[in-house]
């Protein structure tokens, strides 16, 4: 029958509508509203994990994110999802499921051998094991990479997308139950602008899972709505319901997981939507309403399926509508087992027992489970339990008077459900990760906030220590008035707090426990088998027991000699019990042990929304230049440089690549070219000490450069090695511009801010990025200065106006600056023109230009021809490792001043004769070019007196065909290469080929320099 489970009444489930699953390649089905876990539980389904080291049967224990045993695998192929608590996760039509952590199925699982071998297994073991013979390790390495991890992660890339999103607000307040939503009401009518975030689909909290419970005269759930409604209503609030707040940064910045589609089947994903979102909120006031997370009792063999908390219980009959077991013990030491026992009752579970470990039970709800006939037994404990896959049956024993101990053998209960209450915790978790310090509290046997961290972040309700509802009410009604008066709104008038009013048979659902976290003590017993404190994580009690006789004292190294509370989990059920453990092998006080670090994520978020949508084309921010309307209009290729899209090349209709670039390469050198160079750093540089500060960054003297006059300069890291050039001019006797690589913009500035601010914070030099303020213009070709000379009244004949100078001058009446440099090789002018200007001036180049054939040319063209001159690129014929001297630019290294990576030139290393150097290649036959990247070789491999392995002479850096010089030419580092000039080398590729090349100059075309100097 399916869903035997399901209670024809009640619960907050959706009947109309029937939603079949898959889990474990098994169909079932359930309802909207449903958990998986509730849904499971539905159609009697408890065992759906194994565990973590010794791989038993677990079940469903929790209802909420404390969940520590049923950790699922969720969808399938690219959408597949490790490690998702089937308690978290809402049920949606043809979801599919599966168990994980088990071969080569969950119900035979070969990883079960684990626990009869478990006195192999203590904590600590993978310190110890596997240590000898060494030999051994790689095989050992195999086996325990194998075994570990939990899931599969999916291979193929991620189909859908996430965002991220940046948010202020003047109050966050975390948690939808009671005492988050008073607290968020009470700011909201203040004006005050409030997000309220909330992990579950509904809000409510607690009240979701009770019944007969009253607010300001009107049942609870019909209060939650009406203030959840009137939330709506302001403006200024936000609801995000289905979002997890999971870390917790200084200055008041959170950030919170919203599950925006992930709920839905992918039939109803709208595909404009992200799956889910990340918020990064900044709050000027925050009010953690975080509730409480029951604990459970410790007992042998407490982990059998069918053995759950007793809220979880509660929750499953009252708000999923199902009935976890048809015979239950409940085994508790507060009045919350009671209010699950009657739960129960009214669902038509029968309860064989209610085990109470106080010796007198007292509480508003004794009277009512006697008077509706359960059998209480007061003074006992449950002592272990009987079954494999599902719980069948445990023993109960009478306590002695120390109350830690029983007598007898016990009597022995049949039941396929056991539930356990141990009192509650706190939810500590985020004031913990704002630096907030907890407090023991003793009546209510848990960690309570103390002080906080900042006065401007408040916990209120049951994760303060308030458990029952009025409290709760009236400490989020506080809070929510003191928030949003310290964020600067009034408070208008005072109104009285809400009451609560219990009418059936919950009370407020978090009840003060008396503290026991072990019952009972494992040793005088005998009796084998383990009493679990953390679940998800394996640990037992006398795991925790052997790291104090290993010799840590401290809770925090306990935990990670035993790994309690580490992981996803972050000791939600069992952190307190572990700590009791300790507290009572140590002998002392439990506060005085303290507790254990709680680190985010408060539970686990996936890897998408970090990265959000900065994937494929919003990796990086694109940056354009003032004429990319221009280019792109005009049929450009763009190619991606650092941030910058750059045209690569401009291709007429029926040419490829290479052809483009040919044209391109022979219009500049037979007439006239015009690049957009745009992109190029640039970094103005003023103040008193710019000229030493250039000295000292720069390899070469600057002191002496005229104002107008622009140099060549080689920037160097500590170790000696290029890390980028350019030209740098001066503009005025403390007024320089420095121009780097464009993807090295940022870094370079860096640099010059790393020197200044840390080593040399007494020179007085201001440092200010002007790279997107300026348009630049490159004007190249024999032509050049016919064409400017139609827009500017400036004389550019070569005496008034010389290679590498700068002049101020107007273009088209716009104020600019000209540059005669080149990289190029040919006559060519950098014109500077505010940004704004720069898609007008490009036009009327280009208009006035086709007098003389003027083409647009991009970034491979350029390097075609810098290439030809023999110029370098930093990071292409740069890689880190490369010095001034490799690059035959020793000339540029000054003897006489010091500057950035000179002491390292002067290492012996540097002048080895055999470091790769800068030189030229040219290939035999000359319609062949050299991959970029290829290895050279002194011998073609495979010919006699092979060296095996073939010794590398050096790799190709840059490699082009040159329409100009009629053949292909290359530059290339080769070890001891200005030595090889005219020897050949070889260039064995991966399909077979060798390619002959020679040795040469790296300079290939006007070795004078006279072009670009005309």
């Amino acid at each position: 029958m399916a869903q035997r489970f399901r209670l024809s009444e009640s619960g907050l489930i959706d009947r109309s509508e029937t939603l079949p699953f898959t889990f474990e390649g098994r169909r079932y089905e359930g309802h909207p509203g449903d958990s998986l876990a509730s849904a499971l539980l539905a159609n009697g389904v408890h065992f759906v994990a194994r565990s973590f080291k010794y791989h038993r049967p677990r079940g469903i224990f929790a209802a909420g994110a404390e969940e520590p045993n049923a950790l699922v695998q969720l969808g399938e192929d690219a959408r597949t999802e490790p490690n998702l608590r089937a308690t978290q996760i809402e049920l949606y039509r043809d979801l599919t499921a599966n168990s994980q952590h088990c071969w080569p199925s969950l119900d035979f699982d070969i990883g079960g051998v684990n626990d009869r071998l478990a006195r192999f297994f203590p904590a600590g073991f993978y310190y110890k094991t596997f240590m000898w013979p060494a030999s051994m390790w790689m095989k050992y390495e195999a086996v325990i990479r194998q075994a570990a991890g939990l899931g599969t992660a999916p291979s193929a890339p991620d189909p859908d997308s996430y965002d991220k999103t940046f948010a202020h607000a003047d109050l966050l307040v975390v948690g939808g139950g009671p005492a988050g939503l008073m607290a968020a009401l009470t700011a909201a009518r203040t004006g005050a602008r409030v997000v309220l975030a909330e992990q579950e689909p509904l809000l409510g909290g607690w009240l979701l899972s009770s019944a007969g419970l009253e607010i300001e005269g009107q049942p609870a759930l019909d209060w939650v709505a009406a203030a959840e409604a009137e939330l709506q209503t302001f403006p200024g609030v936000t609801l995000l319901k289905r979002t997890q707040c999971f870390g917790v940064y200084d200055h008041n910045f959170f950030t919170l997981n919203q599950r925006v589609t992930d709920h839905l089947p992918l039939a109803r994903r709208d595909p404009s939507l992200p799956r889910q979102r990340l918020w990064k909120l900044r709050a000027k006031q925050a009010v953690f309403a975080t509730g409480a997370i029951e604990r459970p009792l410790v007992f042998r063999d407490n982990d059998r399926p069918g053995i759950m908390l007793a809220g979880a219980a509660q929750t499953y009959v009252r708000r999923y509508a199902v009935k976890p077991g048809e015979r239950a013990v409940v085994f508790t030491n507060n009045d919350g087992g009671y209010a699950a026992a009657l739960a129960l009752q009214e669902a038509g579970t029968k309860v064989a027992a209610v085990v109470d470990l106080r010796e007198t039970p007292e509480g508003p709800l004794t009277a009512r489970a006697q008077a509706a006939g359960l059998d209480i037994f007061a003074g006992h404990a449950v002592i272990g339990t009987e079954g494999g896959k599902r719980i069948s049956g445990c023993r109960i024993a009478p306590l002695d008077e120390s109350g830690k101990r029983v007598f007898g053998g016990g009597t022995p209960l049949d039941c396929d459900l056991l539930i356990s209450s141990g009192g509650w915790s706190p939810t500590v978790h985020l004031f913990a990760q704002a630096k907030g310090k907890l407090i023991w509290d003793e009546a209510q046997a848990c960690f309570v906030p103390g002080e906080a961290a900042r006065p401007d972040q408040r916990v209120v309700g049951a994760a303060n220590g308030a458990f029952d509802l009025t409290s709760g009410l009236a400490q989020g009604q506080a809070a929510g008035q003191a928030a949003a008066a310290d964020a600067g709104f009034k408070v208008k008038g005072r109104k009285k707090a809400a009451l609560a009013k219990i009418t059936g048979s919950d009370a407020a659902g978090f009840l003060p426990a008396r503290f026991l976290y072990l019952v009972p003590s494992d040793r005088p017993l005998g009796q084998g088998g383990k009493h679990f404190v953390d679940l998800q994580n394996d640990v037992t009690a006398s795991d925790l027991e052997l790291a104090l006789r290993e010799g840590y004292g401290s809770i925090e190294h306990v935990k990670r000699y035993t790994t309690t509370g580490m992981g996803t989990d972050q000791g939600k059920t069992g952190n307190v019990n572990a700590i009791g453990v300790v507290a009572e092998r140590l002998g002392r006080p439990l506060p005085d042990v303290g507790v254990t670090t709680f680190r985010l994520p408060y539970t686990p978020v996936t890897f998408g929304i970090f990265a959000g949508r900065d994937v494929d084309e919003l990796l990086d921010p694109v940056r354009t230049t003032p004429m990319q309307a221009w280019h792109k209009g005009n049929g450009a290729v763009f190619e991606d440089v650092g941030q910058w899209k750059r045209p690569w090349y401009f291709p007429k209709a029926g040419e490829d690549m290479q052809a483009a670039v040919q044209r391109e390469c022979k219009a500049v050198r037979a007439s006239l070219g015009l690049l957009d160079a745009s992109t190029l750093g640039k970094i103005d540089i003023q103040g008193p000490d710019a000229a030493v500060f250039l000295n000292r960054i720069y390899s070469n003297a600057w002191s002496k450069l005229a104002v107008g006059r622009c140099r060549y300069g080689l920037m160097l890291k500590e170790d000696g090695m290029v890390m980028d050039d350019g030209v740098t001019a001066r503009l005025g006797e403390r007024h320089y511009l420095m121009s780097t690589t464009t993807g090295n913009a940022a870094a370079v500035l860096a640099h010059l801010e790393e020197w200044l601010q840390t080593e040399w914070p007494t020179l007085k030099v201001y440092l200010t990025s002007v790279t997107e303020q300026w348009a630049t213009l490159q004007l190249a070709g024999p032509n050049a200065r016919k064409l400017l000379g139609r827009f500017t009244d400036l004389d550019l004949s070569p005496e008034a106006f010389g290679f590498m100078e700068v002049k101020n001058a107007e273009v088209m009446g716009i104020p600019a600056r000209i540059f005669r440099i080149s990289f190029t090789g040919e006559l060519s002018y950098e014109i500077n023109v505010p940004a704004s200007y720069g898609h007008a001036v490009w036009e009327a180049f280009m208009r006035d230009g086709e007098t003389y054939g003027i083409t647009p040319f991009g970034t491979e063209t350029m390097h075609v021809l810098r290439a030809e001159k023999g110029f370098i690129i930093v990071g292409q014929e740069t890689d880190g490792s490369v010095t001034p001297l490799d690059l035959g630019l020793e000339g540029l290294c000054s003897k006489t001043k010091d500057f950035v990576g000179k002491r390292s030139l002067a290492r012996p290393d540097m002048e080895r004769s055999d470091r790769k150097q800068l030189v030229g290649l040219e290939t035999d036959d000359p319609a062949e070019v050299l991959p970029e990247g290829a290895q050279l070789t002194e011998t073609i491999p495979g010919t006699p007196r092979p060296v095996s392995p073939v010794a590398m002479a050096g790799h190709v850096t840059s490699s082009y065909m040159s329409p100009n010089l009629g053949r292909s030419l290359a530059l290339a580092l080769i070890k001891g290469g200005r030595d090889r000039l005219g020897q050949r080398l070889y260039a064995p590729l991966a399909d077979g080929r060798t390619i002959v090349c020679k040795v040469v100059s790296p300079v290939f075309y006007d070795p004078e320099g006279e072009r670009m100097r005309a």
